[in-house]
């Protein structure tokens, strides 16, 4: 090819990427807020007032009275097209899977919440029937949880201690009578606190509260159920080993429940002993086919419903409670009860602990209920969720129920088997409606080691959190240390306090990283209005005498003061510093004689400077190198000045400021006054008309200040400052050595 043909074809590759490129060129003036104001831009005049946009809030129509039954009620949009031929049969074979797994859960869920299992099947029944008509998510499963079900025995055993009321005359009928009174106590507790719940959860579902859920972080709620899934696994040790022990609650509870449990370790039962370790094995079997095959089966195994029905039988068959003293669930009433109005007396006692219920109940059912409508591309309404959730749970209370979420494993299982609708649920509750009816009786036989087994069993993903630690040490260090402090407490502390304290912290994280902003000198990308950090980017050039200084935070109170001293600190551009030169320079020139007094140390960007002053002295200008040593440190103390000097204006950078107080205002001001001192102009670029809205209502805009120092773009500021630089009126004038 010849090198003509070889550079009009390299002249036309450099054509099509010219062609393929964006161009974009503007020409206009340089902007400042004021031009803005005067000229640009105009507000609108606020013609509705505060009352008529009451009133209009308020007002009432057939359209909003329509919209207002439709989001009470969820059901009516959705079930009037409900597709038959399409979702009916998935939701059956999924509502039956989920009533097969919800059975056994509800059962061992109650041995958690300290109360007897028959509550949990009626925890497991009315919810559930409530969330048909008030939910909006289609694949959660409502009903018992292990961490609430934790949360609520750990109260109840508080309120409700283990202690026994002594037999009269030597008899057992006295005694049996304590335990039964002991449990109807703990009832009635269980079913205050949901009481409480529910009213909570409906009082911020109204207030719109539903953001709340946003405080309690994906790390702290991770480490969270960890910790919980702790204190679940330390409760069923001694159902696992059949001894009999002391239930604990609050601070080191888990310490104090496997010491006794060590304690009486010699007293294991081996027979319940045997028969947990054999539940446990095929459970854990059955569950890793089930996650391994879950694409080949059409259904999970239910393992769960195998061991009930397996242990129950073996219990019945070889009378393992009477031969060999295996406990068992006991009586198991047949029926629903009556409502009953819940115990007001209680109420003073258990408002804390319902509060933090109801926030972590509320928190698990939201997180879950988004993850699914994501997937299956629909919306969930998280105030609604919040209502629906409160309503379940005080409408329930009334039956002797105690508080429920969503589950975790039980929503898997109704969305893997094919569940479209809330229907799945409300046909789960029907089964467990049956055996509360029907059959319930059967099961009495069942060993509460079976039950505890599979509590563990369900609680192993959890125990897979423990991965998360390495990789929030690669990612985020502030999300780690929250994990663990989470972790650490709440299973140190109790559950209650642990989440106080977890979320005292994850809120003193967010204090401390508007306490630690990332700081940054920038520099421009030549021949572009782009403007990088120049210790990152090797393409990004200081502007000549200007400064621009990038902060990513907001200033306020708590960082203004760390907000200006890194100012000074990154733009080596110290006002004090200065301004003592200046005086001591001045000293000199008024002095007939000078002698060198003991140094002063600046740092100007990590170069240590000495500020030398001098003093008239009698008799000691006799010395030749004295001389020469006084004319070298008027030569450091020059270039000391013109390394200040030089630095004409300094730009702050607003583009990342989301907010500003009256203290940040008030620093940001003294920080204009200080550098005009010594005749360095301050600047403000890149903000946001919400930010300027609240620098008019600080008048920040007086004295000092004015609208024509505020710049709506960076490169708008820099070629301000460039092309009018500041007139020196005052202060120290040194020669010009920048050019």
């Amino acid at each position: 090819m010849e090198p003509e043909e070889e550079e009009e074809e390299a002249a036309a590759v450099q054509v099509n990427d010219a062609d393929r490129l964006l161009m974009y060129k503007i020409e206009r003036p340089v902007y400042d807020e004021a031009h803005l104001r005067s000229r640009l831009l105009h507000c609108k005049e606020k013609t509705t007032t505060a009352r008529q946009k009451l009133a209009l809030y308020f007002r009432c129509s057939s359209q909003r009275a329509k919209a207002a039954v439709l989001g009470f009620l969820p059901i009516l949009v959705w079930l009037p097209n409900y597709p038959v031929r399409e979702y009916l049969f998935h939701d059956v074979v999924s509502g039956l899977s989920t009533g097969v797994v919800q059975l056994p859960q509800g059962l061992a869920y109650a041995m958690l919440a300290a109360v007897p299992p028959v509550y949990g099947l009626y925890s497991s029944f009315y919810p559930v029937l409530l969330y048909t008509f008030f939910g909006t998510s289609r694949h959660i499963s409502i009903g018992t949880f292990a961490v609430i079900s934790l949360m609520i025995g750990s109260v109840v055993v508080r309120e409700v201690p283990d202690s026994h009321r002594p037999a009269v005359n030597g008899t057992n009928d006295s005694a049996i009578f304590s335990v039964a009174d002991r449990d109807a106590r703990r009832v009635q507790v269980a079913v205050v606190l949901t009481t409480l719940v529910g009213i909570i959860q409906i009082l911020l579902g109204i207030l719109r509260f539903g953001f709340v859920a946003i405080y309690l972080t994906e790390p702290l709620v991770r480490g969270f159920t960890t910790a919980a899934a702790v204190h679940v696994v330390v409760s069923q040790l001694k159902y696992l080993l059949g001894v009999k022990t002391k239930r604990f609650s609050g601070p080191l509870s888990v310490i104090f429940s496997i010491k006794a449990v060590l304690g009486d370790i010699t007293s294991t039962n081996v027979a319940t002993l045997i028969l947990g370790l054999v539940c446990l094995v095929f459970l854990y079997v059955i569950k890793d086919l089930n996650e391994r095959f879950k694409k080949k089966l059409p259904i999970p195994i239910p393992g769960e419903i195998i061991v009930v029905i397996v242990s129950t039988g073996v219990s019945y068959g070889m009378t393992l409670a009477g031969r060999y003293k295996v406990d068992v669930v006991g009586k198991i009433p047949t029926g629903l009860l009556p409502p009953v109005a819940p115990d007001f007396s209680l109420f003073p006692n258990l408002a804390t602990d319902s509060f933090a219920i109801a926030i972590v109940g509320f928190s698990m059912g939201i997180s879950l209920a988004k993850i699914f409508a994501l997937k299956h591309n629909y919306t969930v309404d998280s105030n609604q969720e919040l209502m629906a959730l409160g309503l379940c749970n005080f409408i329930s209370s009334f039956f002797q129920t105690f508080t429920i979420t969503c589950s975790m494993s039980r929503s898997l299982v109704q969305e893997s088997t094919g569940g479209k609708t809330q229907i799945a649920g409300l046909l789960g509750s029907l089964l467990v409606l049956l055996v509360i009816v029907a059959i319930g009786f059967v099961f009495e036989p069942l060993p509460q080691t079976a039950l505890a087994a599979i509590i563990m069993v369900n609680l192993l993903g959890m125990f897979k959190q423990f991965r998360d630690i390495p990789a929030l040490w690669r990612t985020s260090k502030i999300e780690l240390a929250i994990w663990l402090v989470t972790f650490v407490a709440s299973v140190l502390l109790g559950l209650d306090y642990g989440l106080l304290s977890a979320i005292a912290f994850a809120l003193l994280t967010v204090i401390y990283r508007t306490q630690s902003p990332k700081n940054a000198v920038l520099g421009q990308v030549p021949s572009t209005g782009l403007y990088y950090d120049v210790d990152e980017y090797e393409e990004a050039v200081e502007c000549e005498r200007i400064k621009i200084f990038h902060s990513n935070s907001s200033i306020y109170f708590a960082n203004s003061d760390l907000y200006v001293s890194a100012l000074k600190e990154k733009t080596g551009v110290n006002p004090e510093c200065i301004q003592a030169a200046r005086k001591a320079q001045k000293k000199q020139k008024a002095n007939s004689g000078v002698t060198r007094l003991p140094k002063t140390h600046t740092e100007e960007r990590g170069m240590t400077h000495e500020v030398l002053s001098f003093n008239k002295t009698m008799g000691e200008q006799t010395n030749g190198r004295l001389g020469e040593g006084l004319r070298e440190a008027e030569s450091e103390e020059v270039a000391f000045l013109q390394s200040f000097s030089s630095v004409h204006s300094i730009i702050l950078d607003w583009t990342h400021t989301g907010f500003i107080d009256s203290v940040g205002a008030k620093a940001i001001k003294q920080v204009v006054q200080e550098y005009a001192a010594v005749d360095v102009r301050v600047v403000i670029a890149g903000c946001n008309r919400s930010l300027l809205s609240e620098l008019d209502q600080l008048q920040f805009f007086t004295g000092v200040t004015s609208p024509e120092m505020v710049f709506p773009t960076l490169h708008d500021a820099v070629l301000h400052c460039q092309h009018s630089p500041p007139n020196i009126t005052s202060g120290y004038n040194c020669e010009d050595h920048s050019n």
